[in-house]
C-alpha cells in the first residue's frame, strides 16, 4: 500500500511539472507569439460556427505541448515525416501528434500500471510505460502495411482502366485525372496518390518526375517498376497502352503466385494449433475411457 501511495504521488508530481513548465512556457511568451495568440482568439470567437473535428481537437491539444517538446527536445526529423507520408498522414500537425502521442502514452501506461491494485504493479507500470513508448511506432508501421496492400491490391484494376481510356481516345494526362474519380470510392488511397500526382502535373512538373515522386511516396515495388516503365515509353515512343496491359497482367500473376504461396503455407501454420490444442484434447476423448478401465481392471 505504501509503494501504491508512492506511485501515485510520483504520478501526480509528474502532472503538475508538466503544468508549471506549460504554465512557465506561456507567461514567458514573447511580444510577437501574445500578438498571434490575441488574433487566434479574436478569430476563434468571430467564428463561432467552427466544427470540432478531429483535426481542430488534436491542434488545441499540440498548441499547449509544444513547449514541453521543445524543453524535452522532441523535434520531428525528415525520416519522421517521410514515415507518415507514405502512411498517408501528410498534414503539417501530424508530425506534432505523433510526438505528443510519445510523450503522453508513456505517461498514460505508467498511470494505467498504477491501477492495477496488484503487488506487483510496478512492474505492471513499467511495462506498461514502455509498451505506451512503442505503440505510436506500432500504429504507424501497422497503417503503413495497410495503405500499402489497399494500393497494390487495386492497381492492376486501374491500369487496366487506364489503357481502356486511352484506347477510348483520352489523353495520357485525361485518363490518369479518369481513373482518380472512378476510384475515389473503391480505393481512396491510390485515388489520392493519383490525384496529387495530377495536380503536380498541372503545376508544371515533368510527367516522368511526377510519377518518379508518387513511386516515392507510395514505397512500392509495383509503382517504381511501372514509374521506371513509363519513363522508359516515354523516352523510346513505344506504345504506352501495350505496356500497361501487359504490366497489368504482370501484376496479376505475381497477385495469384502469392495467393498460392500463402495458401501452401497454410498447412505448415495449421501444424502448431494442431499440436497444441487439438490433438490433446482428441487423445483425452479416445484414450480417457480406455485409461479408466484399464484403472478399473487394475483395481
Amino acid at each position: 500500500m505504501t509503494v501504491f501511495l508512492v506511485i501515485m504521488g510520483v504520478a501526480l508530481a509528474l502532472f503538475t511539472a508538466l503544468a508549471m513548465v506549460l504554465v512557465y512556457f506561456i507567461a514567458n511568451q514573447t511580444v510577437a507569439e501574445a500578438r498571434l495568440a490575441k488574433v487566434t482568439i479574436a478569430e476563434s470567437e468571430s467564428s463561432a460556427h467552427v466544427q470540432l473535428t478531429p483535426r481542430v481537437i488534436l491542434s488545441y491539444v499540440n498548441r499547449p505541448l509544444a513547449p514541453i517538446r521543445r524543453m524535452l527536445g522532441l523535434s520531428g526529423s525528415e525520416e519522421l515525416g517521410y514515415r507518415l507520408n507514405i502512411a498517408g498522414y501528410r498534414d503539417a500537425q501530424d508530425v506534432d501528434t505523433f510526438l505528443d502521442a510519445k510523450l503522453l502514452c508513456p505517461v498514460l501506461g505508467v498511470l494505467l500500471g498504477s491501477f492495477t491494485g496488484s503487488s506487483n504493479f510496478v512492474t505492471f507500470a513499467l511495462v506498461l510505460g514502455a509498451a505506451g513508448f512503442f505503440a505510436p511506432d506500432v500504429f504507424l508501421i501497422w497503417a503503413t502495411n495497410k495503405r500499402k496492400k489497399a494500393i497494390s491490391r487495386t492497381l492492376p484494376d486501374a491500369i487496366d482502366l487506364l489503357v481502356i481510356c486511352m484506347e477510348a481516345g483520352l489523353g495520357m494526362d485525361q485518363a490518369v485525372l479518369r481513373v482518380a474519380q472512378e476510384f475515389e470510392s473503391v480505393s481512396p488511397e491510390l485515388s489520392d496518390e493519383v490525384l496529387i500526382l495530377c495536380r503536380e502535373q498541372r503545376a508544371g512538373k515533368p510527367r516522368t518526375d511526377a510519377w518518379q515522386s508518387m513511386a516515392d511516396r507510395v514505397d512500392l515495388d509495383a509503382v517504381r517498376h511501372f514509374s521506371n516503365m513509363l519513363t522508359q515509353c516515354e523516352r523510346l515512343g513505344t506504345p504506352i497502352a501495350r505496356a500497361l496491359s501487359q504490366f497489368a497482367d504482370a501484376l496479376r500473376t505475381k497477385r495469384m503466385m502469392s495467393a498460392e504461396e500463402q495458401a501452401a503455407k497454410t498447412s505448415v501454420k495449421l501444424l502448431f494449433p494442431l499440436v497444441l490444442f487439438i490433438f490433446p484434447a482428441m487423445f483425452v476423448v479416445i484414450l480417457g475411457p480406455a485409461g479408466m478401465a484399464l484403472a478399473k481392471a487394475f483395481e
